[in-house]
């Protein structure tokens, strides 16, 4: 039994598991959100909240300790630059996790994890990549006009031939 015994081990060893808390609370302040499961998500929250309270406090020590811990310097220099100070005002509690519901291949739960305040970036990047679609649309649009035109013009020349 293991009574007293706090974390989940996730199936992995000790430097398994801290390698995997390390990338996901990277990607989380890279991306300002990530898709994983549950588990995952519930066992990585108290390390990336704890780096987003060094990005606050912002001076030379917290800056080395996170750089220990995260394994990018664009991590550490996001959490320093954008994220630490954009929670100054709030004691913790810096992060949400949304359940997405279950996976297609093996049925696991899945979820969102995400820093809060993050919808504004995410509602721009949905519209910088629905305006990018729109674009490729449009343009594959004109150039199957352009093909059918030209498939047009030639079997006319060919009818003409005959």
């Amino acid at each position: 039994m293991r009574h007293q015994r706090a974390g989940k081990k996730l199936g992995r060893d000790s430097a398994h598991r801290k390698a995997l808390y390390s990338n996901l609370a990277g990607a989380l302040i890279e991306h300002g959100r990530i898709q994983t499961t549950e588990a995952k998500a519930k066992a990585v929250k108290p390390f990336a909240e704890k780096m987003i309270t060094l990005g606050k406090r912002g001076d030379l020590s917290a800056r080395r300790q996170a750089a220990g811990y995260l394994m990018t310097d664009t991590a550490v220099k996001r959490l320093f630059d954008t994220v630490g100070p954009r929670f100054g005002d709030r004691n913790g509690g810096y992060t949400r996790i949304v359940k997405t519901g279950f996976r297609q291949g093996d049925g696991g739960e899945s979820v969102f994890i995400e820093l809060l305040g993050n919808e504004k970036f995410i509602a721009a990047k949905r519209k910088k990549s629905a305006d990018a679609r729109a674009k490729r649309m449009e343009e594959t649009r004109k150039q199957m006009e352009a093909d059918t035109k030209a498939l047009e013009e030639a079997e006319a020349g060919d009818d003409k031939k005959k």
